[in-house]
């Protein structure tokens, strides 16, 4: 993993927020600037990753020191981490858990509050659906912070979506009572119509078979 690159203190009236996709094996780590009018600029990303054949204390310290030089080296305003659920694999939540509490305590020692948001919180954040697939979240994060191509690995995504996520839901942006608070962007508006567009013909199948069936 490339070291974090320091972002020099904003001057624009922006926050910084650096989101965590936490994982063992790989913990994606995003950092971005949280501008007035629901705006995002993308500051930096990477991913911190540990051998899976190394002891888990070795790779707990690796992930923790990783947290500790991207926290001193950007001093976000916020941290958002994934709120972690239960899963069949309980190797993978443990290590996900394990390493989303370290997050957060790394966090708090410098005095940074913290939130936590559900995948689900993310997907409806970033694309207007809750049930957004993965390649769709990835399109909007590219889209959102105007790059060239999707982020990547995929937890390099996840982990700037996560921060684009607290960014509008934990009010970053604008105070509460803004009418931008709330109101969907651009590149949301234009993904929400593509949807609208493609689900029509499926629809209209629908209907055609039920008549069918009558």
């Amino acid at each position: 993993m490339t070291a974090p690159v320091p972002v020099a203190r904003r001057a624009s009236g922006g926050r910084v927020i650096l989101g965590i996709d936490p994982g063992l094996t790989r913990c994606g780590i995003g950092v971005i600037e949280s501008l007035p009018g629901r705006r995002v600029r993308l500051v930096d990303v990477g991913v911190a990753t540990t051998p899976a054949g190394d002891p888990l204390e070795a790779r707990l310290v690796s992930v923790a020191d990783r947290i500790d030089e991207w926290l001193d080296a950007h001093q976000p305003d916020a941290v958002a981490v994934e709120r972690v659920f239960a899963q069949a694999n309980v190797r993978t939540i443990t290590g996900t858990a394990q390493v989303a509490g370290l997050a957060m305590v790394a966090a708090a020692r410098r005095g940074i509050p913290v939130a936590t948001h559900t995948p689900s919180e993310v997907k409806a954040a970033i694309t207007g659906s809750g049930r957004a697939e993965k390649p769709q979240v990835q399109e909007m994060v590219a889209r959102l912070l105007a790059l060239a191509e999707r982020p990547r690995p995929a937890d390099a995504a996840d982990a700037l979506a996560l921060a684009i996520c607290h960014a509008w839901r934990g009010g970053a942006t604008t105070p509460a009572s803004s009418p931008d608070r709330g109101a969907p962007t651009a590149a949301q508006r234009a993904w929400a119509q593509a949807e609208a567009a493609a689900r029509r013909p499926a629809r209209r199948l629908d209907v055609v078979r039920a008549g069918r069936l009558r």
